[in-house]
């Protein structure tokens, strides 16, 4: 280095330099300072409880932990991290580096607020100055409520409110199905659960909340999820199997547990895609049964097939009958709330809550409701109360915490139980089972907890299933659960999905009108080569099953829905996928049945009773253009098709899905529609 660089380098001219720009230390404005920052905090210490018990420190601390960071690195990573440590410090520290923190531009372009001293003495407080809480919404792109004001140092201020995580309804929302003709508007498919639990703002009271469709809490990592399901349906040769016999389902925890995994990004497993749910899903506009004739009617539709010009799809759908609800009769709910360890995440006891709250208002004053928690151990947390005293059920049923193993056995027993006390005469008594699905104390064979519901259900106290979180849904135990206590299965993801079960379809899952329910439909060979069922492979019953009275099958309730569609090939059609047997009988003559594709039989007990009743109704030939309801549930059936290979589809993809759901749509007025189109957009962008 040169003279000249010495003189320009001059370090003892920096330093005097450095020492002139700092102002002195004023010895009296410190000390005040140090007393009122001891006053204030003397002041904090008093008006706080006392303090919360922890676990030992762990042995180690800060300067450990950052010795074993270190340590880990590599040499140079050291290095580099080390230098960098040092001159951050030597800037900060010196009084070039004070000042230009001071002149730091905040995130709404002036100086960093700077804490100001309010008031005088012992009511003296540090107060923060500037809007901080604008710099977090500018951060986190959330609307962040008012911050209190700190109370008076000396004066107790009233017990903070305890902050309950968010909802899932908190969190990012869909955006609305858009317009015929514009293009889709993508939107963030996951986010970081921290950023959402520290950000999300507060839900809206219950009763404000409208419908709506949010972005489920993302996937865990540890994934023991089981699923219900079994083998597609394989295409039937008419001449050698003409029968087809299936139980009726109305469930719809399929749809629910398809959307979270769109939601967060992925596609669902195949095994969770039941397709019968998926269309049963949505309302549909169908007639009604007349006074006195079956408590549903059936409406049946024949139309060609969407993916398959060669092909028709017949459409059978039930329309159960909806009583006055001041004709219903009184009430018993017992909710059996799954407490163990596994239901602490945010969108599993605390969606819970949240959603049995949203249940509440619909219960009239003679119902009772009981709460039955289960863990390690099972305990009555709220015994039976009459549906009117909402603020003790609230209060029993914000005290539920997650902790411990999962004793199945022990709730369902102490939840039967106390149905069985509630009940009197011309009452109603139902068991509603909240869990993640995960039994692993007590009957944790899915035979045995089959067996033991199934006994039970005779009493008249059927159990229903509600499914929370993702990660270790027992979506097969669920279902078994739900099948042999004659009740309904059905998955929560958001307040959105409580409110469709719990409120819009309350009465349907508690009060059926019609037990045992089978469909038979026999197809008549001299003009059906072929067909087969789209779903209902859970739902499947043997052809001898369909009279046997002591064979169980699904429930329909007040005002439910069923839908079922076959896909038939014509005798003669070029999309037969099937030849002539060479040694087979000639084909019958159908000479008394012409223009019947079919004959449907139905079978169902009347509530209460033992011996079934049968209703019958021929399928005519000749098929018609599909109204929009039928073709909506066509879109959704190959939408599930599609989730699961897409096997029978050919060339139809899910821009043929996608195009046919919108044009299809119609009257949306809960939105649920709008929202199957763009969950199959994004399922198609992530199957690219």
């Amino acid at each position: 280095m040169t003279s000249g660089d010495d003189d320009l380098f001059d370090m003892d001219e920096l330093r005097r330099a450095a020492r002139a720009a700092t102002p002195a230390p004023d010895a009296g404005k410190k000390a005040a300072d140090l007393r009122l920052a001891r006053e204030n905090f003397a002041a904090l210490q008093d008006s706080r409880g006392g303090a919360r018990l922890t676990p030992d420190r762990p042995a180690g601390g800060p300067f450990r932990g950052v010795k074993r960071m270190l340590d880990a690195l590599t040499s140079k990573a050291g290095l580099g991290l080390t230098t960098a440590v040092v001159a951050c410090g030597l800037v900060l520290v010196s009084p070039a580096g004070e000042e230009l923190f001071q002149r730091a531009p905040g995130l709404k372009g002036g100086s960093a607020p700077q804490p100001a001293v309010q008031g005088e003495g012992d009511a003296a407080r540090i107060e923060p100055a500037g809007d901080w809480q604008d710099m977090e919404v500018e951060l986190w792109g959330y609307d962040q409520p008012a911050v209190e004001e700190s109370a008076p140092a000396g004066d107790a201020p009233e017990a903070a409110p305890r902050m309950a995580p968010p909802a899932p309804e908190a969190q990012t929302r869909m955006a609305p199905a858009p317009a015929e003709g514009e293009g889709f508007a993508p939107h963030a498919l996951s986010r970081s659960a921290g950023d959402a639990m520290l950000t999300a703002p507060a839900p809206a009271p219950m009763a404000e909340m409208a419908p709506s469709f949010t972005e489920p809490a993302p996937l865990p990592q540890a994934d023991t999820e089981a699923f219900a399901n079994a083998p597609q349906t394989a295409l039937k040769v008419t001449a050698e199997e003409p029968v087809s016999t299936f139980s009726i389902d109305v469930d719809t925890a399929s749809w629910s547990v398809i959307r979270s995994s769109i939601m967060n990004g992925q596609l669902p497993p195949e095994e969770a895609v039941r397709i019968e749910e998926m269309i049963n899903y949505f309302p549909y506009d169908l007639p009604a049964p007349e006074a006195g004739e079956a408590p549903f009617r059936p409406t049946i539709d024949v139309f060609e097939t969407p993916w398959n010009a060669g092909t028709q799809l017949v459409r059978i759908a039930l329309q159960g009958e909806m009583p006055a609800v001041a004709d219903r009769p009184p009430l018993n709910l017992v909710f059996l709330v799954d407490t163990s360890g596994s239901m602490a995440a945010p969108d599993k006891l605390p969606l819970l809550q949240q959603s049995l709250r949203l249940m509440l208002p619909q219960l009239r004053a003679e119902d009772q409701v009981a709460i039955v928690s289960y863990a390690g151990t099972a305990g009555v947390a709220l015994p039976p109360t009459a549906a009117g005293d909402r603020e003790t059920i609230l209060a029993a049923l914000e005290g539920l915490g997650a902790g411990g193993s999962t004793n199945g056995q022990g709730g369902l027993e102490a939840a039967y139980r106390l149905a069985e006390e509630m009940g009197g005469e011309g009452e109603v008594s139902r068991v509603l089972l909240a869990t993640d699905g995960d039994f692993n104390v007590g009957l944790s064979d899915p035979g045995a907890l089959e067996e033991y519901i199934a006994g039970n259900r005779d009493s008249g106290t059927y159990l229903s299933v509600l499914g929370f979180g993702r990660g270790n849904l027992d979506d097969a135990a669920m279902q078994a659960l739900a099948q042999s206590g004659n009740g309904q299965a059905a998955y929560i993801d958001t307040l959105s999905e409580a409110r469709k079960v719990l409120v819009d379809q309350l009465t349907g899952a508690l009060f059926p009108i019609a037990g045992d329910v089978k469909v038979q439909v026999e197809w008549n060979p001299a003009e059906i080569a072929e067909y087969r069922l789209i779903g209902y492979e859970t739902r499947a019953l043997a052809r001898e099953d369909f009279a046997n009275d002591r064979v169980d099958a699904g429930e329909l309730g007040a005002g439910h829905q069923v839908t079922a569609l076959y896909e038939i090939t014509a005798v003669g059609s070029p999309a037969r996928l099937t030849e002539d047997l060479r040694y087979a009988a000639e084909a019958p003559e159908a000479a008394d049945h012409d223009g019947e594709l079919g004959f449907l039989r139905l079978r169902w007990k009347a509530p209460g009773e033992d011996a079934s009743q049968l209703l019958e109704t021929p399928i005519a030939a000749g098929a018609d253009e599909p109204g929009q309801e039928a073709a909506f549930a066509a879109a959704i059936a190959g939408f599930g098709q599609l989730l699961t290979g897409g096997d029978w589809l050919g060339e139809w993809g899910y821009a043929e899905a996608i195009a046919l759901a919108a044009e299809s749509r119609g009257e949306d007025p809960f939105g649920y529609r709008g929202e199957a189109v763009q969950l199959m957009r994004l399922a198609q962008a992530l199957s690219e």
